[in-house]
């Protein structure tokens, strides 16, 4: 049991170092809260990350993404119902504003979580978890 969290422990710190490469590249990533926004920065992912909530439309995200000039985007919304059906709409939009939108990371990261785990704020908490439950508190996490 110990030697599968401490895999599965391994694979999101691989996919969060991949998501700060990206980000340190300059490449936006899209998530929908605040609290979204702080838990990633917590996780060390810096770069740019913009919301898609507190009262903005589809079109004002993708808007918002357009200012920025990307030629691609990183859509990290969260794995409930609301967050998966935004990360369907805003796709849609982006690639018809020729911006393409990753969501790469997102699945390898809903198919490792699967029902663990809703949303991207709750990830620091469940990283915590999997460390306590591995025995590697000692070690602080970085990704």
């Amino acid at each position: 049991m110990s030697n599968h969290l401490r895999e599965k422990e391994e694979k999101i710190r691989h996919i969060l170092q991949c998501l700060a490469g990206e980000s340190n590249k300059g490449i936006p990533i899209v998530v929908e809260g605040k609290k979204d926004v702080e838990t990633l920065r917590v996780l060390d992912v810096g770069g740019q990350i913009m919301t898609a909530k507190s009262g903005k439309s589809v079109l004002d995200v993708v808007s918002e993404v357009e200012k920025s000039r990307p030629q691609e985007v990183i859509l990290l919304l969260d794995f409930d119902r609301r967050g998966k059906e935004l990360t369907k709409m805003l796709k849609q939009h982006l690639e018809s504003a020729k911006i393409m939108p990753n969501t790469t990371l997102w699945h390898e990261l809903f198919s490792l979580l699967g029902k663990e785990v809703k949303d991207i704020e709750s990830l620091g908490a469940y990283l915590e978890t999997l460390r306590r439950k591995c025995g590697t508190m000692s070690v602080p996490f970085h990704p």
